[in-house]
């Protein structure tokens, strides 16, 4: 694998986790009500980092094979970068909870997109996304819950 292919592939993933360090979680997540089966907080980062590694050599393989599925596969794996970007902004910058949970109902089908999409090209990097997508399915029930424990006040 080329170095620099990969390391396009890191920067790319790098942008789309960086909105959870213009977004973080602060004071206002820490009063909200959450589920006791709720992740320590220190296992997000660590978590989402080796996702990130991950979904970026992933996208190298594919990238790589020069298949001709390829043009498709990665618009939607860019796609689920944005989708994963914004998704900070939404729970944490404008506090919508709701507007997330739509947000990561988009990821998660944006990477079973791209899983289904990288199998036929390379069978590593589209199993190299089950871990991301179990993540987000937790990430989205967890979304789930805590909207439901802590609905938004009558305007």
């Amino acid at each position: 694998m080329s170095w620099t292919v990969f390391g396009v592939f890191l920067a790319l993933n790098f942008a789309a986790a960086s909105a959870g360090a213009l977004f973080q979680p602060g004071a206002w997540y820490k009063t909200l009500d959450k589920p006791p089966w709720t992740p320590p907080d220190w296992a997000f980062p660590v978590v989402w980092s080796v996702l990130f590694l991950m979904n970026a050599y992933a996208g190298a393989l594919v990238w790589q094979t020069g298949a001709r599925g390829v043009p498709l596969a990665m618009g939607v794996y860019v796609a689920s970068l944005a989708v994963n970007f914004a998704w900070s902004g939404l729970f944490f910058g404008l506090r919508r909870m709701d507007w997330a949970l739509a947000d990561v109902t988009m990821l998660w089908l944006s990477i079973a997109g791209t899983m289904v999409l990288f199998w036929p090209i390379s069978p590593i990097a589209s199993l190299l996304q089950a871990p991301y997508l179990v993540w987000v399915t937790i990430a989205a029930a967890l979304n789930l819950r805590v909207l439901q424990l802590n609905p938004a006040p009558a305007s």
